[in-house]
């Protein structure tokens, strides 16, 4: 916790400003404020949120918009890096398409999320992201989000290629079920509705591509 945290006079007494030296060496890891957790990005998640309403679903009225092209266990991965480079050369010349590669990892209870948006074979935006106590498919779906988000904002856009080695994440987007990662997937069908509505020929396309390749 810290001051941020708290709006009344009287402070918290675990603030961090308020430990003593004696308490923070005692504390056995990491000293992270609590806030710092969510980074503020994520929207308070409500039972009936009007994106999970049957009817106005995604499922429901742009299952056609998105899709998964998964490895092929049958194929090795020179074969597969292969397949992801002709892929990203034949959309290089696109001004109307984007290419989100990113991915995520935990290490010392620090989580790392990276994110790459690429647009016309150019690099619009990398970002970075640490923090501290969430599990990486929190992390997976954040940078998948951030990546999204940063899609949309351009003008003509109509089709945006995610990589990542992390499918299973991916495809919690679409899962209208109860899970606990249902505040993060409000924020992307949040985006992803929007974009589909301007044209419904927009769409999304989910690449696994595991990290070892290389």
């Amino acid at each position: 916790m810290d001051s941020f945290s708290s709006s009344s006079i009287c402070q918290h007494p675990v603030l961090l400003k308020s430990l003593t030296n004696y308490q923070k060496a005692s504390i056995k890891g990491h000293l992270v404020d609590s806030n710092n957790k969510f980074y503020g990005i994520f929207p308070f998640f409500f039972l009936l949120h009007s994106e999970l309403f049957l009817g106005f679903r995604i499922i429901d009225n742009f299952s056609d918009c998105f899709s998964f092209n998964l490895n092929n266990k049958e194929k090795n991965n020179k074969i597969r890096l292969l397949q992801l480079d002709n892929m990203v050369i034949e959309l290089s010349l696109s001004l109307s398409t984007a290419i989100v590669v990113m991915d995520a990892s935990i290490k010392n209870d620090i989580t790392t999320s990276i994110s790459h948006v690429h647009l016309s074979n150019h690099s619009v935006t990398k970002t970075i992201y640490h923090v501290a106590f969430v599990t990486s498919t929190e992390a997976e779906l954040f940078a998948i989000r951030y990546g999204i988000s940063q899609v949309c904002i351009k003008e003509n856009m109509s089709k945006i290629i995610v990589v990542t080695d992390s499918i299973h994440a991916a495809k919690k987007i679409f899962d209208v079920s109860s899970h606990p990662y249902q505040s993060y997937i409000v924020a992307i069908l949040s985006e992803l509705h929007h974009f589909f509505a301007i044209n419904q020929s927009n769409s999304i396309e989910f690449w696994k591509c595991s990290s070892r390749l290389n």
